[in-house]
Parts: C-alpha cells; sequence; structure tokens
C-alpha cells in the first residue's frame, strides 16, 4: 500500500467521508480525511497527496479559498464536490485551479472515472506530458500545430488552433468558459462567451464525426468544456 495513490477528501459530512473511504479503499487507494479546511490544507501540505477531493461547503470556509490557498503552492489535482444547484461555486473553484467535480450524490463508478483521470492528469504533468494528443480518428501535435484527421490534415485558423491547443492540453480537465476566454483572447473578452460558441462550433465542424454528437469536445452544461483524449 506504501506505493498506493494517497488521496485526501475534505468533506465535513461523516457519510460522504466514510462512502468515499470505503470505495477507494477497496480499489487499493489510501484515504486522509478532514472535515474543515484549515485541517485538510495543514494535510496537504504534511502528507502531500497524490490528489485531492474537496467539498465546497466547509465549516470553517469556503472550499474555493481552500483551492485557492492549495494553488499557491501545489499542482496536484483537485476533484471538487458540490450539490446540484451551485454551479456558480463550481464555476469558481474550477476558476481558481481546480480539476474537474462531482455533484452530490454522485456514483460509485462516476467518482472512480474521475479519480483515474486526474491520476493520469498529475502523471502527465510530473512526466513532462507528450506532445502528441490521440482523440479517435484525432492526432494533435501541440508542438508542431498539426492536427490530422485519419491521415489527412485538418487545416485550422490561428484561433481554432490556440482553442484547441488550450483543450487538448489540458485533456480531461473542465474548462470553464472564463479561463479559456482568457486563455485564447485575452482578459479583455473574458465574458465574450459568444466568440467561443461560435469558434468551437467550428471546431467541432472540422474535427468531430458528428458535431451534432461531439465525442471529443464535450459541452459541461452552464461550465465549459471537457476535451476527451485516449488513455
Amino acid at each position: 500500500m506504501t506505493n498506493a495513490p494517497h488521496i485526501l477528501v475534505i468533506d465535513d459530512e461523516p457519510q460522504i467521508q466514510r462512502a468515499i473511504r470505503t470505495i477507494l479503499t477497496e480499489k487499493g487507494f489510501r484515504v486522509s480525511t478532514a472535515s474543515r479546511g484549515e485541517e485538510g490544507l495543514t494535510l496537504a501540505a504534511s502528507n502531500e497527496p497524490d490528489i485531492v477531493i474537496l467539498d465546497l461547503g466547509l465549516p470553517d470556509m469556503d472550499g474555493v479559498e481552500v483551492c485557492t490557498r492549495l494553488r499557491e503552492w501545489t499542482q496536484i489535482p483537485i476533484i471538487i464536490l458540490s450539490v446540484r444547484d451551485s454551479e456558480r461555486d463550481k464555476v469558481a473553484a474550477l476558476d481558481k485551479g481546480a480539476d474537474d467535480y462531482l455533484t452530490k450524490p454522485f456514483g460509485i463508478e462516476e467518482l472512480l472515472a474521475r479519480v483515474r483521470v486526474a491520476i493520469r492528469h498529475a502523471a502527465s504533468r510530473k512526466s513532462e506530458q507528450s506532445k502528441i494528443v490521440r482523440a479517435g480518428a484525432l492526432t494533435i501535435d501541440l508542438a508542431w500545430h498539426i492536427v490530422k484527421r485519419g491521415e489527412e490534415e485538418v487545416k485550422l485558423t490561428g484561433t481554432e488552433h490556440k482553442l484547441l491547443s488550450y483543450l487538448a492540453s489540458n485533456h480531461g480537465r473542465v474548462l470553464t468558459h472564463q479561463s479559456i476566454l482568457v486563455h485564447v483572447w485575452g482578459p479583455a473578452d473574458a465574458d465574450h462567451t459568444e466568440y467561443l460558441r461560435v469558434y468551437m462550433r467550428q471546431l467541432r465542424k472540422k474535427l468531430e464525426e458528428d458535431p451534432e454528437r461531439p465525442q471529443v469536445i464535450l459541452t459541461e452544461p452552464g461550465i465549459g468544456y471537457r476535451f476527451i483524449a485516449e488513455e
């Protein structure tokens, strides 16, 4: 168990703590728990977990603040927990550096899937992730700005390349509308979601087998987008 990934769960609901601990330990993970934000920050600093699962509704501080303070010194994946109607809180946490989110109540397979994605993302960060990203028939060379569908090169505009590169290089992560707009167009255009909708529609027409049912660039309703790459 010493080499098993270590997951820190910061949540003040005892039943959630117990459920997550049971699910993850059965799969071979090491699990630590904290019920308060300050306690979680202390454990994260002293134990250096591989993943943090963070509830947004903590008794001593907002989960977004915990996320912000973690990002001051670490890039470990953060999966946030949220109730169904707190979309604004989820967006705020993702904008502050969280990698993904789970909505309460959540299923066992959903939790495990998100944890596996987070582990892969952490591994890619540590190994200077490959500049080649593959997703279905797509091959994206991030270094040379070459995109192919099968053997055929896909012609993209400069903005489309920048948008695709940001999505693909963060594959598996949920990227908020604002974070994409700031990265691709700049802070002055952070609220111009119409830009994003237009370019995303263009990208999907060029990249997806069926743009109306995308399999690679997925929409996270009300929040942003997630790029799905191969294992």
